[in-house]
């Protein structure tokens, strides 16, 4: 079918294809042993493709949520064959009617708590049992509370999904980036930690990807890391923020051609400081930077397609992607709320509508006519929040718009000397200070005390802190509502192998820390 042809696509024939791609005995499995015979979405959407004669990724966003909201009543449906389920649903008959993603939304929003209770310890949630095997068990530690969660997958499925985003990420994402007439290679220096399966779940994307060489690197030294730059061809390289920062030291003895040979850095977690970034592109010539957006609980959830812009893609018909608010209904476009991630590929230990920590801008969607997709950009964790007394404040909003604030007075350009960063608030104390890792600290605290005089850091804190609200809530704060609240704010300039930064066991640097 071309282009114009899907662009004038009949949606009534879109349903009348896709009810006969899961039809009504599929739709509604009566036992688990049906479940388990039922086909993979994968074979849906390929069926999907050959029907209408393009990519999924190309069908227009109506057409593909025809798919989806069938999908998503099915799962419901296999959900109702576990009593857990039944009882949290609250739903007694199965959906046996058109089911539209308004009815989706009223269905109850998961969290951590939902996981734990369901898929950890008795593992009651599931809807297979475990004794049939063919299961996979990955932890995931969160930056925030460091603390593993468990995510139940089945390994035929995994690897359904593994080759939906690798290929996506061929296709949408490096295809921008590197020279299809050269060798290339794809490296993640991840590795899994006692059952903290950041590796194992990467890994298994970054082989899909075509045409690709790849290699399983984990924490790399300088001698094997100079040994694998030398190989011919581009290289990709992902990992952790911290992970790509690192690279720097790494690199700084590699021959000119292998530092040229670096083409992308893609890293998925934390936030990668603007110094890092410069320091980055000053010792690797033609290296874009680019986030990779995932969690060990839902896989790859977003990924930055343009260097230039922050907005982030969702792969189609690997997820439901949505952006709610508290009532776990959909924002508008330019507004902010929660990440809700569902896995579309799980029949056997489905979990739906799951909040996993994150907040989120929804943005427009793209449509071009090799991709219709989902687009939201990072706002922060949802537990990087500032409690100043009775207010809460964004803490990303308020390390940005204080690194303005200093830019702007010619105080300090934090973007240029900060490592890292950490946000920590003696909440019995009332003292909210900000830990910047830097070269120098003590010349920096010189400075900084010498440009802001004898009101100090003070007045600039406050104000960043006004400026993270929404603004019809800065009409509600100002420096005298802050005064009140007894607060003192203080910076606090620390070295690299300080003490005072607290770090997860796997080394992740939570942005807000509280002190009772």
């Amino acid at each position: 079918m071309s282009t114009a042809m899907i662009e004038d696509i009949d949606l009534s024939e879109v349903r009348d294809i896709v009810k006969d791609l899961i039809p009504d005995n599929e739709f509604v499995p009566s036992n688990i042993e049906e479940v388990l015979e039922l086909p993979s979405f994968v074979s849906k959407m390929k069926s999907m493709e050959m029907s209408l004669g393009c990519a999924f990724d190309a069908i227009p966003m109506d057409a593909q949520n025809i798919l989806i909201a069938r999908r998503l009543a099915q799962i419901v449906n296999i959900l109702l064959l576990n009593d857990k389920w039944k009882e949290r649903l609250g739903l007694d008959d199965n959906v046996t009617g058109e089911f539209t993603l308004e009815d989706w939304q009223n269905l109850p929003i998961s969290d951590k708590s939902t996981v734990i209770d369901l898929y950890m310890g008795e593992r009651e949630g599931v809807v297979v049992p475990m004794e049939k095997g063919g299961f996979e068990i990955v932890a995931s530690g969160g930056t925030t509370s460091g603390q593993p969660i468990e995510t139940v997958y089945s390994l035929n499925e995994l690897s359904d999904t593994y080759e939906i985003a690798g290929k996506f990420m061929g296709n949408h994402m490096l295809s921008s980036y590197l020279d299809a007439d050269q060798a290339q290679w794809v490296v993640t220096t991840l590795a899994d930690y006692q059952m903290w399966s950041s590796g194992t779940m990467v890994g298994g994307v970054l082989q899909e990807i075509p045409n690709t060489n790849y290699i399983g690197a984990g924490p790399v030294n300088q001698g094997v890391y100079e040994h694998m730059m030398s190989y011919a061809g581009q290289k990709t390289i992902m990992s952790t923020s911290q992970g790509i920062a690192a690279l720097v030291d790494l690199g700084q003895n590699l021959k000119s051609e292998d530092r040229e040979s670096f083409r992308v850095a893609m890293y998925g977690s934390g936030l990668l400081p603007n110094r890092k970034r410069h320091e980055l592109k000053s010792l690797y010539p033609n290296l874009d930077i680019l986030s990779y957006f995932a969690a060990t609980q839902a896989e790859t959830i977003g990924l930055q397609l343009d260097v230039d812009s922050d907005v982030l893609t969702a792969i189609p018909g690997l997820h439901l992607i949505e952006i709610v608010d508290e009532n776990g209904r959909w924002v508008e476009v330019g507004e902010e709320g929660e990440l809700v991630v569902t896995r579309l590929h799980a029949n056997e230990a489905p979990i739906i509508r799951y909040k996993i920590g994150d907040k989120m801008i929804r943005k427009e969607s793209i449509s071009t006519d090799a991709l219709n997709a989902v687009q939201f950009e990072f706002a922060g964790r949802s537990g990087d929040m500032l409690h100043v007394m009775d207010s809460q404040h964004s803490a990303t909003r308020t390390y940005d718009q204080l690194v303005l604030a200093f830019k702007t007075s010619g105080v300090l350009d934090l973007d240029q000397i900060v490592h890292e960063m950490q946000f920590v608030n003696y909440r019995s104390d009332k003292n909210l200070e900000l830990l910047l890792v830097v070269d120098d600290p003590f010349a920096l605290k010189a400075r900084v005390d010498y440009m802001t005089g004898m009101n100090g850091v003070r007045p600039y804190f406050v104000d960043a802190l006004i400026r993270s609200l929404s603004l019809f809530n800065q009409w509600e704060a100002n420096h005298v509502t802050m005064d009140k609240t007894g607060y003192q704010f203080n910076l606090k300039f620390v070295d690299k192998d300080s003490e005072e930064v607290l770090r997860t066991p796997l080394g992740k640097v939570p942005l807000v820390r509280d002190v009772f």
